[in-house]
């Protein structure tokens, strides 16, 4: 028999065995591990990244889910709550929040006196300590509980941010020296209160459940409101995208002929997976508020501009889902007498399902943390108190979205909104990170192997 060499390769001599690496060999070999040293040393770098950016993330948003409060017990004063007694809730609302201001103001009194402090401050400096919309959240108590008038309530009051971002170590005595907003005194008075314990750090839920708030009250802005945008925006392009992108995802791969008409329309829906969002916020509102005269900010509109850019990424997916069935399937079942109607919806479409529910989950991923297109359209902080009372109202209704939301608060010049927007970033990638993970579990639950 005659001996095979590789074309290249050094012919082996007389007596050497196999097992005996040639020099070609060897450097071989050694290129490939330099080739698996580059792939492992690129995912290092990609997790050490990671870890470098959720790391960021997380130590620069928790604060956020804590806020500082400041207990006192208030005395609801009839005489200048309900003058007539008459518990006439049109009588009591007629008091401003100017005529609560001076309660709150007693209730620091009382409580400096009570526990013994010494702040060498005015009342009204005392009670600048709490944030700017105490007064309304008295109000609103009031208003929904007349009949606590002339009791004395305990409230617990949202500190005003320069307090809380002292607790918080974001505020110092040097960082204040020409700040308007509060003084060394009043941080000095606001030590013997921590120590008395009067002033308390917690678990803030209105930040998540809560709404936008005024440049003067960073402290009470929550993400609330801003999730209901969204999650009306993702019923829309849920309801939208989902039947239309299946749709023709079924038609232009199973039914549509081999024509330019079909090559030119599968080019378009590729360029268009590739399109900036903000092409997208563009398009909306000149059709749909320019033209179409849809409300300005309502998460209809913006569910209408998302659902244009998923559906080229859903119409995608599911193609490469259909495709991936084998073309036996669609044989037996024309075999047997099928229709072709028949093989598509009762053989091709339930094996394809699992891609396609992945491809649309990452579909609504990507459009649940776009900005731009929101932007366009005016979706931006709204100071709203009051969740729909119906899924229309909802719809219609002007509001904002969770990354819109984000962006607003991103761009202010306190850094209590700097601090809510990185734990804005936690909360929506959460909703990202679920969502993807759902995804990823249906993908290995209903995955079919051939």
């Amino acid at each position: 028999m005659t001996d095979i060499s590789h074309q290249g390769s050094t012919p082996r001599k007389h007596g050497e065995t196999l097992l005996k690496l040639t020099a070609r060999t060897k450097r071989r070999n050694a290129a490939e591990r330099r080739f698996q040293a580059y792939g492992i040393a690129a995912i290092g770098v990609g997790l050490v990244m990671l870890v470098i950016l959720v790391f960021n993330i997380v130590g620069n948003g928790y604060s956020a889910f804590t806020q500082t409060f400041i207990t006192l017990d208030v005395t609801l004063d009839a005489t200048k709550l309900d003058k007539k007694g008459s518990r006439d809730i049109e009588e009591i609302k007629k008091v401003s929040t100017f005529g609560y201001a001076p309660l709150i103001q007693k209730a620091f009194e009382a409580k400096v006196n009570a526990l013994g402090l010494k702040s060498g401050l005015k009342s009204k400096d005392m009670a600048e300590l709490l944030s700017k919309g105490a007064p309304a959240q008295l109000r609103d108590y009031v208003i929904e509980h007349p009949d606590q008038i002339g009791q004395t309530v305990s409230f617990r009051f949202f500190a005003n941010s320069r307090v809380d971002g002292y607790m918080k170590g974001r505020v110092s005595r040097q960082s204040i020296e020409n700040d308007k907003n509060i003084s060394a005194a009043q941080l000095d008075f606001a030590d013997q209160l921590i120590k008395a314990g009067v002033i308390k750090k917690s678990f803030n839920p209105s930040f998540i459940f809560g709404s936008d708030a005024s440049d003067q009250r960073p402290e009470a802005a929550g993400i609330g409101t801003s999730m209901l945008g969204s999650l009306f925006m993702m019923l829309v392009v849920l309801a939208l995208s989902l039947p239309i992108g299946v749709a023709a995802s079924i038609f232009l791969e199973e039914f549509a002929p081999k024509a330019w008409w079909t090559d030119v329309i599968e080019v378009n829906i590729s360029n268009l997976a590739a399109v900036p969002s903000i092409v997208f916020g563009i398009l909306g509102l000149a059709v749909f508020i320019n033209y179409m005269h849809l409300p300005m900010s309502a998460p209809l509109v913006g569910g209408l501009v998302l659902t244009l850019m998923t559906l080229p990424t859903i119409i995608i997916s599911t193609r490469a889902a259909l495709k991936a069935v084998p073309p036996s399937i669609r044989d037996a079942a024309l075999g047997v007498g099928a229709s072709k109607m028949q093989a598509v919806f009762h053989h091709v479409l339930p094996l394809a399902a699992p891609g396609i529910l992945t491809g649309t989950i990452i579909g609504l991923a990507q459009a649940l943390g776009e900005t731009a297109p929101l932007l366009l359209i005016g979706m931006v902080g709204f100071i709203a108190s009051n969740p729909p009372d119906s899924i229309a109202a909802g719809l219609l209704a002007p509001n904002s979205a969770m990354p819109a939301q984000i962006y607003e608060w991103a761009k202010r010049a306190d850094p209590a909104f700097y601090e809510r927007a990185w734990g804005g970033i936690i909360i929506l990638l959460v909703f990202l990170v679920t969502m993807n993970t759902l995804a990823v579990i249906l993908r290995r639950r209903f995955e079919r192997r051939w």
